[in-house]
């Protein structure tokens, strides 16, 4: 076997996720066709692809958002086939989304206190706002860089800070994996920087994150191992640094001129 396709060597103990033979079909379509992937406790694993590769799709699968034809999901040696996305977050599992979602009618606050309440790690359940989380959300204020906006609606605040608030609702429960999908998707250069230092922050803290992404800087820069989907299908596991010379993922994504510019 392609030792590109393997993914890392570790322990049974070190794994977080572990997908074995996972699919997902519509009607005659494999959005997802018996994908191998494991992650490791610390690790950064950036996903890349062509728009329609199965990325997105790939991580509801993951996040219980849709159902899999079949295939094995396992998180931390739990199977979590069939699992809801809600009983996902009480066994470490956390995600966002390519939209910057957030309750627009409430300030920023609110919106990291409300997931706090109704998360992992609530102090007093989702009937009572316990003390606890409300140093919690004002905990992650601070730690994402958003005590200015704290009190503002969360429809009124800029596009960098609504990505970080999606990163600190997700983040302030504590999870075990964070799974990011397009977290720069939208932002301008100076703002992707500004992202690089959040993730590399978070990374040092020793957070395992899996992140989908099409901005080639910020996956190279961030994730210690790259995997690239296609047609479904993985077509390279392995360090970011191998992208700029693979001929199969210079074919089907980057092309040759891309690859120029990420290497």
């Amino acid at each position: 076997m392609d030792a590109r396709l393997t993914g890392p060597v570790t322990s049974s103990s070190d794994i977080m996720l572990e997908c074995r033979g996972v699919c997902k079909r519509f009607g005659a379509l494999a959005a997802v066709d018996g994908i191998d992937f494991t992650v490791a406790r610390g690790e950064v694993v950036g996903i890349g692809g062509p728009n329609g590769a199965g990325k997105t799709t790939f991580f509801d699968l993951i996040s219980g958002l849709t159902p899999t034809t079949e295939g094995d999901i396992r998180l931390m040696g739990k199977n979590i086939v069939g699992l809801a996305p809600h009983r996902l977050i009480h066994l470490g599992l956390a995600r966002t989304f390519q939209l910057n979602s957030a309750f627009d009618g409430m300030s920023v606050y609110e919106n990291i206190l409300v997931a706090r309440s109704f998360g992992r790690r609530s102090g007093g359940g989702s009937a009572l706002v316990a003390g606890s989380d409300k140093q919690a959300a004002r905990d992650m204020l601070a730690e994402l860089d958003l005590e200015e906006f704290a009190s503002m609606q969360a429809a009124e605040i800029p596009i960098l800070a609504r990505k970080r608030l999606m990163i600190a609702t997700a983040l302030v429960n504590e999870p075990d994996i964070l799974l990011l999908d397009e977290p720069v998707g939208g932002l301008t250069p100076p703002e992707i920087e500004d992202f690089i230092a959040l993730m590399l922050k978070l990374k040092a803290q020793g957070m395992t994150i899996v992140f989908i992404e099409h901005v080639m800087h910020f996956l190279t820069s961030v994730a210690d191992r790259a995997m690239i989907m296609h047609q479904g299908q993985t077509i390279y596991d392995g360090a970011p640094t191998g992208l700029a010379s693979d001929r199969t993922v210079a074919e089907v994504y980057l092309g040759s001129a891309g690859l120029e510019q990420s290497a």
